[in-house]
């Protein structure tokens, strides 16, 4: 005997319930569940192609970096406005977009580490910033969807590994490679600055970027520049077709 029961309405007729409402339920969960598998799948494709789109070249930049500090081994802006002298004359406007103004700093807090950085190029899948402090700074490296190279151009840099019981010690001319996924606990020394190189998916890394300043210094002027100037350059990427 089935227990299913008819309910009365309001004029007395009796009605069936009816399973609609459940296999309405039901459709729209699998509708759900193609949507987030094609857009996986999609994601899959494109971290399979992201190589196509990538224009520096880690060995050129790590070459780069060395012979900024033998051109001005006791300067660091020296270094800096070598850096952007070579890369304006080594890749073309129609390629890549640089950022050349070497006053546009702002602060970087991230992972508890602070400093300040210059923001050269950003794109979807590239940036390469000048990052660095003259009082020190320590912190959590963050784990990110990028390769990170980090070329030491004056002071120390030491990182840390879980397990590790010996620190890694990086001095100018040295590159610290941080591979997609790994997280690192890393010193900055007093007057430590580097040329900061990541290639990957660049908009997943800023999340890490922009939480201490929402959830610890608050310091929003800080933050809407830190927007204002990577939304920029990733637009003016785009314009001349670099992802």
């Amino acid at each position: 005997m089935s227990t299913t029961e008819s309910k009365p309405t309001a004029n007395g007729t009796a009605i069936k319930p009816s399973h609609a409402g459940e296999r309405g339920s039901f459709t729209k969960w699998v509708f759900r569940g193609i949507i987030v598998f094609a857009i996986a799948a999609f994601c899959s494709f494109l971290d399979t192609i992201k190589d196509r789109w990538y224009v520096l070249d880690p060995p050129f930049l790590h070459e780069l970096a060395r012979a900024a500090i033998d051109a001005s081994p006791d300067s660091t802006q020296g270094m800096i406005d070598h850096i952007i002298t070579n890369l304006t004359a080594t890749y073309p406007s129609t390629q890549i977009a640089l950022n050349p103004d070497t006053s546009e700093w702002v602060f970087n807090n991230a992972g508890g580490a602070m400093g300040a950085m210059y923001i050269i190029h950003a794109s979807i899948t590239e940036y390469l910033i000048i990052f660095g402090t003259p009082l020190g700074t320590e912190g959590h490296s963050g784990i990110h969807t990028a390769d990170d190279y980090f070329h030491i151009l004056k002071g120390e840099q030491w990182a840390f590994q879980p397990g590790a019981l010996e620190m890694e010690r990086y001095v100018p001319g040295d590159v610290h490679l941080m591979p997609r996924g790994v997280a690192k606990q890393y010193k900055m020394h007093k007057g430590c600055w580097a040329m900061e190189y990541a290639r990957g998916w660049i908009p997943l890394m800023l999340p890490f970027g922009f939480a201490d300043a929402l959830s610890s210094t608050l310091d929003v002027p800080t933050l809407w520049k830190t927007i204002r100037i990577t939304g920029r350059e990733i637009i003016r990427n785009l314009l001349v077709g670099k992802i």
